[in-house]
């Protein structure tokens, strides 16, 4: 019926109808906290403040355990670990060494809180001298065959840490089935694989690789990473990797992807995640801290926002104060 029969301000007049009829729901469940773990020699500081990521930190493993403790305590589901390693070789040999710091911290991590959930980054790009997500061929470019076997490799490795889940983030064609098949023949056939799927050469990774220390020493990723206007590329990469085994997809970055993140979640039929990235977040702070914005409301609005386009579960910096927010809300 029209209008005057049919007002749709009658169940928005107080916060409970609103309530009562929302359709997109957030909680800290949802939610996966980045960490950056550096391999800390003597005298290197716990907590290492990170300049283009406000309220970011690089950590040392015991902190690290302590960020997981904090997060687990605010009902996050997850943490995803990058690792920083002490020293770098051509190759990112560091990877898959099972003392490397992502296993080391793994360990850490599943013995102090065994029910918070371990993702780990698998890639070589921070640490490799060159920077870039696999081995170099003479004439500088990443051979794709011989990056998907050291991935498997660490794969494995992480499993052997204690990982609950293993994160390929390299774009390298057909390294999913490489890893599923590693994995299982090495005894981890109940590890699932979170597939970096649609990941895009983004201008929003900038904060990140200053983090991470990952920025290329030459050129670019755009010749594996996906061209931002390849829509039906980004469907066709997540259902190749589907079709290898993958458990789980992910759209990396998702503020401006949110019509891909959409078209994978019908496409591919798995839980999907969105990376809410390093760049997304520095915008928002650097926006409250203008008093521009109000963080906390940007901050909700945009993560219910990436659950509304069809994530199941959302990577970002933000995890900590959206799962207090969310808390003060409740």
């Amino acid at each position: 019926m029209a209008f005057p029969k049919t007002r749709m301000r009658r169940l928005r007049a107080t916060e409970g109808l609103r309530g009562l009829v929302r359709e997109t729901e957030l909680s800290a469940a949802r939610l996966m906290l980045p960490l950056f773990v550096v391999d800390a020699g003597s005298g290197h500081p716990s907590r290492e403040p990170i300049a283009t990521m406000p309220g970011v930190e690089r950590l040392s493993i015991s902190a690290a355990v302590a960020e997981a403790r904090e997060a687990a305590a605010l009902g996050i589901a997850a943490v995803m670990l990058f690792g920083i390693p002490g020293e770098k070789d051509e190759h990112g040999s560091a990877a898959w060494d099972d003392e490397g710091v992502v296993q080391v911290a793994a360990r850490a991590i599943k013995q102090a809180q065994p029910e918070l959930l371990v993702v780990t980054d698998v890639c070589l790009c921070e640490y490799t001298t060159h920077g870039h997500c696999g081995v170099l061929r003479a004439d500088g470019s990443v051979d794709n065959d011989a990056t998907v076997e050291l991935l498997a490799r660490i794969a494995v490795s992480h499993a052997r840490a204690g990982a609950d889940l293993v994160a390929p983030s390299d774009m390298m064609d057909g390294r999913v089935g490489a890893i599923r098949e590693e994995l299982d023949g090495e005894g981890f056939s109940e590890i699932p694989i979170l597939a970096y799927s649609a990941k895009f050469a983004s201008a929003f990774y900038g904060p990140f690789r200053d983090a991470a220390g990952s920025t290329p020493a030459f050129g670019d990723r755009r010749a594996y990473q996906m061209d931002p206007a390849n829509a039906r590329e980004a469907v066709r990469e997540a259902l190749l990797d589907v079709q290898e085994g993958a458990d789980m997809v992910m759209v990396k970055p998702a503020l401006a992807y949110g019509d891909l993140i959409s078209a994978i979640k019908s496409a591919a039929g798995l839980p999907l995640a969105a990376y809410n990235v390093s760049g997304e977040y520095a915008m928002v702070k650097a926006a409250a801290a203008a008093g521009a914005i109000d963080e906390r409301a940007a901050v909700l609005e945009i993560l219910t926002s990436l659950r509304r386009a069809g994530a199941d579960t959302i990577i970002s910096y933000h995890a900590k104060d959206a799962a207090r927010w969310l808390t003060e809300q409740s």
